[in-house]
């Protein structure tokens, strides 16, 4: 694999076109933004989104999908989960059947509860798919950080091919069998993370951010075990390892999200200040429907999305969670 397309120029399609580059691939990178395509073509720099990080020469912005698409031996597709039905309908003619598609967005879609493999399925089913996720920061990972993910797939050759096509001596993809756990894991930690930053701004303590994560994984771990995903994929990259980093740094949106609502701010306050899309914020809403559906205990997920969506208070939220039966740690 020689060309790769990367759709979306944002800070984590960005970087993922850097790792591209880096391991000897010429990358073409789609954005909406002429002043993103232009900056990037011109001065190799994202300044919109990876301020201050030279990109490598390899990399050739566009704003056309055509383009974009035209001889790609693999596709990286970054959109944020709400928005990738529509661009996979923009540009499913220019998508050839049996390229494929590497999922990076981590959500479930809010209108249909499907996950993003299911929704590639439904507008292209022709389209062979594998889930990269794992603790990976962009700004990290365009500068050459090392970093390793989960790249999962059903299809173990072409997983080989892929992980071969991108990887360098920064970055380290680990095949798996297991996308749906992957799916999983990268969607609801984005919620846990929200709630850790709660935690955090609300003063809480580090015994109650620690007791939010592991009791989170539980949660994950949950809902994936009824979908049909392998309890052990919860244990590597796209589980505990997204998991760990997602809730413990300022550079994660979803968590600083969860500080700035636990020290007081309404979710519309905290929206408007920023451009960034905080995909957590959409999926505590769709978790929480699945949830309800298939009969799955998630207090942590719902009690973020009461405090996000239904006017209950941070204090409120933490009193329920709280006075909740005791129950046994492992049933």
């Amino acid at each position: 694999m020689q060309k790769i397309a990367v759709i979306c120029a944002g800070s984590w399609g960005t970087a993922i076109a850097q790792v591209a580059a880096a391991a000897g691939r010429d990358v073409s990178l789609w954005a909406r933004e002429p002043n993103v395509v232009e900056a990037i073509n011109s001065n190799h720099e994202n300044a919109e989104y990876l301020p201050g990080i030279q990109l490598h020469e390899n990399i050739k912005a566009t704003t056309d999908h055509t383009e974009t698409l035209y001889d790609a031996e693999a596709i990286f597709m970054v959109s944020p989960a709400q928005h990738m039905r529509s661009v996979l309908e923009q540009m499913k003619a220019n998508i050839k059947p049996g390229i494929p598609m590497v999922l990076c967005s981590k959500g479930i879609e809010v209108a249909t509860g499907m996950l993003m493999s299911d929704v590639l399925g439904e507008i292209c089913p022709e389209t062979p798919y594998l889930v990269m996720s794992g603790p990976t920061f962009a700004s990290e990972v365009a500068k050459g950080l090392p970093a390793a993910v989960t790249l999962a797939t059903h299809d173990n050759p072409i997983g080989k091919d892929v992980a071969e096509a991108i990887r360098n001596k920064s970055f380290r993809p680990y095949v798996t069998s297991d996308p749906l756990g992957a799916e999983i894991g990268g969607a609801v930690k984005n919620v846990i993370a929200i709630a850790c930053g709660i935690v955090y701004g609300r003063k809480l303590g580090e015994n109650a951010r620690a007791a939010i994560m592991t009791r989170g994984m539980a949660e994950i771990k949950r809902m994936g075990m009824a979908l049909g995903a392998k309890p052990e994929t919860f244990l590597g990259l796209s589980g505990m390892g997204d998991l760990t980093l997602t809730c413990n740094s300022p550079q994660s949106r979803n968590f600083t999200l969860g500080v700035m609502r636990g020290e007081g701010q309404t979710l519309n306050e905290i929206l408007t200040k920023s451009r960034q899309v905080t995909e957590g914020v959409a999926t505590s809403n769709s978790v929480l429907d699945f949830a309800q559906k298939n009969a799955v205990d998630m207090p942590i997920c719902k009690a973020v999305n009461d405090t996000l969506h239904n006017n209950v208070s941070v204090d409120d939220t933490i009193t329920a969670l709280m006075s909740r039966p005791l129950t046994q740690e492992i049933a």
